[in-house]
């Protein structure tokens, strides 16, 4: 059994593990993302695999987990809000420049696998898995295993209307998806920036920061944000009634969300009562990379 390399593609960010046979990690490196230039990616996710086989002295099945999916029906990425990825067949250009074949699967679904795994969520027959970050993506895993569905779309809960808005929460900002209201444009960090009043603080990491020392406008910024969650997150609960949702990137690192949503989520969940459980993910940001360098099999 060969070693395994993850590739965590991100908006801003490409990130690489390399794994041993056994799962024990040997290699792991981030670097920027080239934005706005998909053949700067290709070559970019090309180095790292060239870097990762160099310092393990082997080589590996590759799995990268990416923003957006590779559709079924044409093979060209579709969805992604790196958007200089769309159009494009990115599968069969790594592979061709790779010399091997490749798995692909959504940043959030690999996000998802790896806590099912051995993480957060370890031992749940169904997991949503969330990103909250420069985008809002979800993974479905049921029984150990991603569901991905005959459109490569399962779990895209990101690009669904928030639900029963409120006030100036309908027709919603502009997604770059062409639609308008859509859940990433509430949740990602953009997001929690767009509901501070105030002026003092500019990025969602400040604005979190602030309301955890007490500052008035970011907290009331946080409660619409964390409302919002709430909302969104019931409508999962609603039509897939999970044992367990994980939340993962830059905006799950809000102490506050863990206790505050569920305290709100009840409003909007069609039950007596709701035991899903809202849990921060334990492999922080390697959970995405992890489950990449596991698309592939013990044994190809």
């Amino acid at each position: 059994m060969s070693a395994r390399i993850g590739i965590d593609l991100g908006g801003t960010k490409i990130e690489t593990i390399g794994l041993a046979a056994d799962g024990t990690e040997r290699y792991r490196r981030r670097i920027d993302a080239p934005r706005g230039c998909y053949e700067d990616t290709i070559a970019a996710i090309a180095a790292q695999v060239e870097a990762a086989e160099g310092a393990m002295s082997q080589r590996g099945t590759v799995g990268i987990g990416m923003p957006g999916i590779v559709s079924p029906a044409t093979g060209l990425v579709k969805n992604a809000n790196s958007t200089w990825l769309i159009g494009h067949p990115l599968q069969r250009d790594l592979e061709t420049t790779l010399g091997r074949p490749i798995r692909l699967a959504n940043d959030a679904n690999c996000f998802a696998l790896s806590e099912s795994a051995d993480g957060a969520a370890a031992g749940a027959d169904v997991v949503f898995g969330v990103i909250l970050g420069t985008g809002v993506g979800g993974g479905v895993v049921v029984g150990g295993r991603v569901l991905v569905g005959p459109n490569a779309i399962a779990g895209e809960w990101g690009h669904n209307p928030l639900p029963w808005p409120e006030g100036d929460e309908y027709p919603g900002p502009s997604c770059y998806c062409g639609r308008r209201g859509c859940n990433e444009t509430f949740l990602c960090g953009r997001g929690l920036v767009a509901a501070y009043a105030g002026r003092r603080f500019t990025t969602a990491r400040q604005i979190a920061e602030a309301a955890a020392a007490g500052d008035a406008e970011a907290s009331a910024a946080l409660d619409v944000y964390a409302r919002r969650l709430a909302k969104a997150l019931a409508a999962v609960i609603n039509l897939l009634d999970p044992d367990v949702i994980v939340l993962g990137g830059g905006l799950s690192n809000i102490d506050a969300l863990y206790r505050r949503v569920p305290q709100l989520w009840g409003a909007w969940i069609f039950s007596d009562r709701v035991d899903t459980r809202l849990v921060r993910a334990r492999h922080g940001d390697a959970s995405g990379v992890r489950g990449a360098a596991w698309l592939w099999p013990d044994r190809v």
